[in-house]
């Protein structure tokens, strides 16, 4: 959530910078708000040290009259009218304070300085390019058509046990898949410094609210029918970063690393990237979340975003890091790179990371905190990055390891998770 601070403090500026994430604050609507927050405030105030006041004096007043022969009924009656006086008052200011807090929470994170502008995906901007887009001496296949005839991926048994958009595996591509996680697993403990951790799949309102996909984007969400109010998770963002939700954490920073199931609605997006694996209801990730000094953020970005890279370095797979323009960067974040590996099928780079700087927006809906020099309690910045999609790095190796005969070549890092295989075969 923004700082209401940063609003009242230059609000027609904070108006432009959002402006960059195609979001029209309505300044005159907030400005009236808070004027109107700000009086009754003020009147709350002081009723309630009206009320205080009279509440220290009342057992002498009523000593008084009594001595005097004085009826001390209106004395009470004063009394009990201060206080219903201060809890209407109190209630108008809750009141408009929870207008204040529904308009808060629907405004983005404020984008970096450095963000470019742009509308959508188009005007990105590409950062760097690694290694060289795959030429195959024969024609490039999907990894539809490969799985098809390796009988390793299948759509239609998905199909025929939940509905569309969900993936059967089995035989060699399956234990591929389990041979990248544990690859980005291991990579990511032993040389990024990571902790490992496992979350529950399930998570509760607070904690979708808390990474900010609450009450904005509940349509993209599978929601249990459930009185508790549980959810699937569509990223381990959730869970990990919740871990520190209402907590005050000595040191930093603290870098986890999770492996979970993912679960989309996909809502909106009908009608793209229907075939295969590129955009599913059920898919994996390797998850890198941080937290971090909010004076070290930008600099450890970079670092997450290296990270990332590395797998696929290791995996000699091509790929570009590019950095997202206003229009498409996500409501928490305040920055993002997209790493896009080639895919020779479709002959373009296609996303299969995002790494995200959200400043103190998440902690402070969250109430995460950390404490500083002074020993006071301050919000902490955390980022995330997926290290990586499992199921996209998975389509990306078929493709750029595909053989004439219609194998898969096993990259070399992946080899001893295999058992040695160095071919995938029908």
């Amino acid at each position: 959530m923004i700082d209401p601070k940063l609003l009242r403090a230059d609000l027609p500026s904070i108006a432009e910078r959002l402006k960059l994430k195609r979001y029209d604050l309505d300044c005159n609507y907030f400005s009236a708000l808070d004027a109107q927050r700000k009086a009754r405030q003020i009147d709350a105030e002081a009723l309630q040290q009206e009320r205080n006041s009279y509440a220290k004096s009342m057992g002498k007043l009523i000593g008084q009259a009594k001595a005097n022969g004085d009826d001390v009924e209106p004395l009470k009656q004063r009394g009990e009218q201060l206080k219903h006086d201060s809890s209407t008052a109190d209630a108008k200011l809750a009141e408009v304070q929870t207008e204040i807090d529904r308009l808060l929470q629907g405004i983005p994170n404020l984008p970096h300085a450095s963000v470019p502008a742009g509308n959508d995906e188009n005007d990105n901007i590409e950062i760097r390019q690694w290694g060289s887009p795959v030429e195959l001496s024969f024609e490039a296949k999907d990894h539809v058509d490969l799985g098809a005839e390796l009988n390793g991926l299948d759509f239609d048994t998905a199909a025929k046990i939940t509905g569309s958009r969900f993936s059967y595996m089995r035989g060699g591509l399956a234990s591929l898949q389990r041979a990248l996680t544990q690859f980005m697993l291991n990579t990511h403990v032993q040389d990024h410094g990571y902790e490992e951790v496992y979350v529950p799949y399930i998570v509760n309102r607070e904690s979708l609210f808390g990474t900010g996909q609450l009450p904005k984007f509940e349509e993209d969400l599978f929601k249990l029918e459930d009185e508790r109010g549980f959810y699937l998770i569509p990223t381990a963002e959730v869970p990990v970063t919740n871990i520190y939700r209402n907590e005050i954490i000595d040191n930093l920073p603290i870098k986890f690393v999770a492996h979970t199931p993912c679960f989309r609605s996909e809502a909106g997006s009908y009608g793209r990237d229907t075939r295969g694996m590129i955009r599913q209801h059920q898919f994996e990730k390797v998850e890198m979340v941080q937290f971090v000094h909010p004076n070290d953020s930008w600099e450890v970005l970079e670092e997450l975003v290296g990270h990332a890279e590395a797998i696929l370095q290791k995996l000699k797979l091509p790929y570009r890091t590019v950095s997202l323009c206003g229009g498409d960067l996500g409501f928490s974040a305040a920055k993002t790179y997209d790493i896009e590996v080639w895919l020779p099928s479709q002959k373009k780079y296609r996303e299969i990371s995002s790494c995200s700087n959200f400043t103190d927006f998440q902690a402070r809906r969250m109430k995460a905190r950390f404490r500083n020099a002074q020993g006071k309690p301050e919000f902490l910045h955390t980022l995330n990055g997926s290290g990586l999609a499992v199921g996209r790095t998975l389509l990306a190796v078929m493709e750029n390891y595909q053989q004439e005969d219609g194998s898969i070549e096993i990259p070399n890092v992946l080899r001893p998770l295999m058992n040695g295989a160095t071919h995938i075969k029908a």
